[in-house]
């Protein structure tokens, strides 16, 4: 079942430094020239340590059919954002994921936009990495298709940025060590 993330939903203003100041509606909060919120991006492992990606559904209001991070999302106001991580994935994929066995991977911020849409992504992200146990179920409201990639073979797949999200390079690179001490040996 879809968690509707659209301009309705509330996301958490924060300073610089991820202090709360304040919510705001979603969809302002990406209007040009953005305000500074707390996000989460999550990155999973599959059983055969493959990085799962997804495909944005095409009806998603920015950043419509491209690949992304397995997951992101907003937490709620005075939402711990690994239970927000959780949250969306399950809303998201489908994939049954405790809040504490994702493995907090730091914080990044970032300001992007999305040239399509002209809406702003400044985000003070949370980094969540960790392993999908269960097969994932979509909700094509929000994904469209999802693969996974081996991360021997990641850096070839991801020379060519042109078809992911805007923040899709920064996440990955601020969560890779923690992903791959993940992964078996």
């Amino acid at each position: 079942m879809s968690d509707p993330e659209d301009g309705q939903v509330l996301v958490e203003l924060v300073d610089p430094t991820g202090r709360a100041i304040g919510a705001l509606g979603k969809l302002d909060a990406h209007r040009a020239p953005g305000r500074l919120h707390r996000a989460i991006s999550v990155l999973l492992l599959d059983r055969s340590d493959r990085l799962l990606v997804q495909r944005r559904a095409a009806g998603k209001y920015h950043s419509a059919g491209l690949w992304s991070n397995t997951c992101c999302g907003h937490p709620r106001p005075d939402e711990r954002p690994a239970v927000a991580a959780s949250r969306r994935l399950a809303a998201e994929l489908g994939l049954i994921v405790a809040p504490d066995d994702l493995v907090a991977a730091g914080t990044v911020t970032y300001e992007v936009v999305d040239p399509v849409s002209g809406l702003v992504e400044r985000e003070y992200d949370h980094l969540f990495v960790g392993r999908a146990t269960n097969e994932p179920h979509l909700d094509p409201a929000e994904v469209a298709d999802i693969t996974a990639l081996s991360l021997a073979d990641l850096p070839a797949a991801t020379t060519d940025w042109s078809g992911c999200t805007a923040w899709f390079s920064i996440v990955l690179r601020a969560a890779m060590p923690a992903l791959s001490s993940l992964a078996r040996p």
